[in-house]
């Protein structure tokens, strides 16, 4: 090959290049935008557990939460309660249309950016908020930052990567997101401790900081050689690709990435174009896999897990500490995805996560059932309590080494550039849309299903991994302009895929599932 890389067994092109310090640095401040995602999944459960919030802001609730004749399944029952933490995830769904458009035409920085400023608004709001539509607004604000931090972040991340290591740099993403949820879990701990029962005011307004770092950080950011070109700047993206490379050896990638651009320039439509056949794959991957990584049940935990908790006995500081608890594991876990994702590859880790999350939701459902039955008249045991926390961990680092870091990393690297933002934005829309729907509807089938909601979720994890299984091929080590070669080969998929869309010629069966 006439320089830039050298053709691997399997047919996909190998990139000359290393590993730089300038890329790894680059992704690690990209990936702060996660921060502000986790943060607020964390904050929000925890701070509706606390007293004098509830007085303040639900006084309904805070009511029935102390109603000794009210079925513990049923005291945090409450839908404005639940709009509170589900508004923001309905604003998310609408700035990604938006974020869509802003990240192609003026580059992945300028989005997340935008979205850190937004969400500083947004958590000064709450902050200071002294009635519902102060709080309300705020969580609107917030949920503008998240859709486009969601949108542009792990585009951006795949799109610096190199191949060999983009699963554990996009991975980068969920790392923030699960870090600043542990830390909003140790905020909630420490501000429900504050005498005088404003902690809460803490605890929403230091969402500031995880936005400050977000904005200050994008600002010193590079574009990606994908956007460069995309906006018509060649030589200035050449030379970006020359420098996270840390070679002049990028003719190969670099041809790659300007015959993607001028394939990318000759669709008009993109919203239109994805709805070809010929990227039927990208389009059912990006809205099946955000449908299925929220109807696991997960955020039923990390919203809700301080709540949760109380309801199963716990007392108020018991349960911020569990929450902290699952926390912890959340971050462990997704260390564990950030090493052996592009080592044993996307579908090993998605498959045997289903598998360890269905056990583990069958467990709590059987554990709570034959305490709790259906009239929730019961405490857990000290032993129980532990073992039903004991499941629940093991749940979440199920999750945080699949479901969660893959759910974002897959759909942000199989879309060939000219549906990339179309792609994102439809897999960031889908997964608020689910998102907003479980935290708005959780605490009333809580309170109707009682504990065989776990065996709800249980069913759809099992559904999903059956789809996974078949649906899903590998896409570890492929390069990301070269992606169409995987669906090329696929047993199923490989029909809607044109011998003109594979870079090289014809696939090998090397990528099929």
């Amino acid at each position: 090959m006439a320089g830039g890389g050298f053709v691997a067994q399997d047919g996909g092109r190998i990139y000359a290049g290393r590993v730089t310090a300038f890329v790894v640095v680059t992704c690690l401040v990209a990936a702060t935008g996660g921060l502000i995602f986790g943060y607020d999944i964390g904050i929000s459960g925890g701070v509706t557990g606390m007293p004098a919030f509830l007085q303040k802001f639900f006084p309904a609730t805070y009511k029935k939460s102390h109603d000794n004749h009210e079925n513990a399944y049923c005291k945090y029952d409450n839908h404005l309660l639940t709009l509170f933490t589900s508004s923001l995830y309905l604003a998310a769904l609408v700035a990604s249309f938006f974020a869509s458009v802003i990240t192609r035409i003026f580059g992945r920085k300028i989005s997340m950016c935008s979205g850190g400023l937004v969400f500083l608004v947004g958590a000064l709001l709450n902050g200071f908020a002294t009635n519902i539509a102060m709080l309300i607004v705020g969580r609107l604000l917030l949920g503008v930052g998240v859709g486009f931090a969601n949108q542009s972040v792990p585009v951006y991340l795949s799109e610096m990567a190199p191949a060999k290591i983009r699963g554990a740099l996009n991975i980068g993403f969920q790392m923030a997101i699960t870090i600043g949820i542990l830390v909003a879990n140790l905020v909630n701990y420490g501000s429900a401790k504050i005498e005088g029962g404003w902690g809460w005011r803490i605890s929403l307004g230091l969402a500031a900081v995880p936005a400050i770092i977000m904005t200050v950080g994008s600002l010193f950011l590079p574009d990606t050689p994908n956007s460069i070109l995309e906006r018509g700047h060649s030589e200035k993206s050449k030379k970006m690709l020359r420098k996270i490379r840390g070679t002049d050896d990028v003719e190969d990638e670099f041809q790659d990435l300007v015959d993607a651009t001028e394939a990318a320039k000759r669709v008009e439509h993109p919203w239109k174009n994805i709805l070809e056949p010929r990227y039927r794959p990208q389009l059912v991957m990006c809205t099946l896999i955000p449908f299925f990584q929220q109807v696991t049940g997960i955020n039923v935990i990390m919203f809700y897990a301080p709540v949760l908790f109380m309801t199963l006995g716990f007392g108020q500081k018991a349960s911020l500490m569990s929450a902290v608890i699952t926390g912890t594991v959340n971050v462990v876990a997704t260390i564990v995805s950030i090493y052996s994702v592009d080592k044993v590859g996307r579908r090993a880790l998605f498959l045997e996560g289903g598998v360890q999350m269905i056990l583990c939701q069958i467990g709590v459902g059987t554990v709570i059932g034959v305490k709790f039955g259906v009239s929730g008249e019961a405490v857990l045991s000290s032993g129980e309590a532990d073992f039903v926390l004991f499941l629940i961990c093991a749940y979440v680092a199920a999750f945080a080494w699949s479901w969660g870091p893959l759910g974002w990393l897959v759909p942000s690297e199989i879309c060939p550039l000219e549906i990339r933002s179309a792609g994102q934005a439809i897999n960031v829309s889908v997964n608020m849309l689910f998102t907003f729907i479980i935290a708005q509807v959780f605490l009333s089938l809580l309170c109707h299903t009682k504990f065989g909601l776990f065996y709800l979720f249980a069913g759809f994890v099992l559904i999903m991994t059956i789809f996974i299984y078949f649906f899903l091929p590998e896409t570890k080590n492929v390069p990301i302009e070269e992606m169409n070669r995987v669906w090329k080969a696929h047993w199923f998929w490989g029909k809607y895929i044109p011998d003109d869309a594979v870079i090289g010629g014809p696939a090998k069966n090397n990528y099929s599932a």
